[in-house]
């Protein structure tokens, strides 16, 4: 009986989220949690501008990229996923357990004190240690973000919050890049620019928690834990503001319907757990082997390091501006499709980028492979969540996410061989066959999702 009250809740307050109007003090919840992620991005972004000046400074080793060596780029990449890995499979449940909210804090509390020990180190080693204990941090809070962002938004807008919240995050990349520019080539006021890169996400993530006190718990969360009044109380607040009508509770009916689908929904988990498992090994190739490995790669190209930086901090402009250009329209498709698309369009865009030895060739293909790099980004943070339950969504959003950081551990290493071995065309013919098995994958097994209801997916 507690079960099917619980149920009841949880049914009603997801159909009095969706009738919500989706208005600017909506927009203005999804700004403040993706400004906390904005400041996750830039420090994951960091692997690839921080390598440039680690090196300069003597801490990483300058030598190529050879698996079995085991090159200063990879591991620091490697480490940093390593981390990412065991937050998300390791302590992603506690979202489930505890709540939205109170993870939020216990994170970026984690994430500052590892990355200000990071910035203090001088051999790699220490560098190392630190980057894991920082990834660990970022691991649980990027999965809790998207739990809470798909609990939030009415259903006929959750693919456009999700292209809003990349469009934020994302101005973290070129962040990160003007950063690294201005400051990994000097010493201002002694210190290497590297560790004030480095820093400056520390006291950013501070900001960010200090904003984030505004935003309540998941009204879906409360009722799916049998805090019911609690749940009402925020979402009857949010009815009252906007001034619209509550929906007909009709909790019997609600509850024959969650029963009588509950046979399906729970018998089509372990499948969509396995595909999205495949999908995030695959993607994570695609679109951390471009953008961790970039100043790298265009290194390897030809350009010297301080036009790498230049034509990273260009190509990083695309990263906000490409899912701010989907907005208008990420609802009007399906999220899977889009996916899809992406993924051919990164593998298409990849090969050509290897060829290009121009400054206008470079940045333009590279904006291209960037564009497609967001779009699959927002579409499948979207996507992933709308597909398992609440009482779950975190523990199964976050195992199947720790797949992309392992890929990342593995694929990290495998770059370092293929462009050591057969350059650029090779790193990205690699990312292109990874792209076709996402294309694949999600185009034949992925479930339809736009309009629906979370309760009903």
């Amino acid at each position: 009986m507690a079960a099917n009250r619980f149920s009841e809740g949880t049914d009603e307050i997801g159909r009095r989220i969706d009738a919500l109007p989706v208005d600017a003090a909506l927009w203005g919840r999804v700004f403040l949690l993706s400004l906390g992620a904005l400041f996750e991005i830039y420090d994951l972004f960091l692997t690839a501008y921080l390598s440039p000046g680690l090196v300069k400074a003597g801490i990483f080793r300058p030598e190529g990229a050879v698996f079995w060596r085991l090159s200063s780029q990879a591991t620091f990449a490697a480490v940093t996923f390593a981390g990412l890995w065991v937050g998300t499979v390791a302590f992603s449940s506690v979202a489930d357990r505890y709540g939205r909210r109170p993870i939020f804090a216990v994170s970026l509390l984690w994430y500052t004190l590892a990355t200000v020990g990071m910035a203090l180190q001088s051999t790699a080693a220490g560098v190392f240690a630190w980057r894991f204990a920082a990834g660990v941090g970022l691991g649980v809070e990027l999965v809790t973000i998207d739990a809470y962002i798909s609990e939030w938004v009415p259903k006929r807008a959750r693919t456009r919050a999700f292209a809003f919240n990349a469009f934020v995050q994302f101005l973290g990349v070129p962040l990160g890049a003007l950063l690294a520019w201005w400051l990994v080539p000097r010493a201002p006021l002694g210190m290497e620019g590297w560790r004030w890169v480095a820093l400056f996400s520390a006291a950013a993530a501070v900001a960010a928690w200090y904003a984030r006190q505004r935003v309540p718990e998941s009204p879906r969360w409360l009722a799916e834990h049998g805090r019911y009044e609690e749940a009402d109380a925020i979402v009857a607040k949010e009815e009252a503001r906007l001034r619209c009508a509550t929906p007909g509770r009709g909790r019997g009916s609600q509850a024959a319907e969650r029963t009588s689908t509950s046979g399906t929904a729970g018998g089509s988990i372990r499948g969509r757990v396995i595909m999205m498992v495949v999908f995030q090994i695959f993607q994570a190739i695609g679109f951390y082997g471009f953008g961790n490995w970039l100043p790298t790669l265009l290194a390897a190209n030809g350009a010297g390091f301080v036009h790498s930086l230049e034509y990273s901090f260009a190509i990083a402009l695309a990263y906000p501006v490409g899912p701010l250009l989907c907005f208008s329209f990420a609802d009007r498709f399906e999220a899977k499709w889009q996916i899809v698309i992406s993924a051919l369009a990164i593998a298409a865009f990849g090969l050509v980028f290897a060829e290009q030895r121009t400054a206008l060739g470079i940045i333009g293909f590279g904006l291209l492979v960037t564009f497609a790099n967001c779009a699959m980004s927002y579409s499948f943070h979207n996507y992933q969540t709308e597909i398992f339950p609440t009482r779950i969504r975190a523990r199964a959003v976050g195992f199947c996410y720790s797949w992309s950081r392992l890929s990342t551990v593995f694929s990290s290493f495998l770059i370092a061989f293929f462009l050591g071995r057969f350059g650029t065309r090779g790193v990205f013919g690699f990312i292109a066959g990874s792209m076709l098995v996402v294309a694949f994958v999600i185009g034949l097994f992925g479930p339809l999702t736009r309009g629906r209801r979370l309760e009903e997916i």
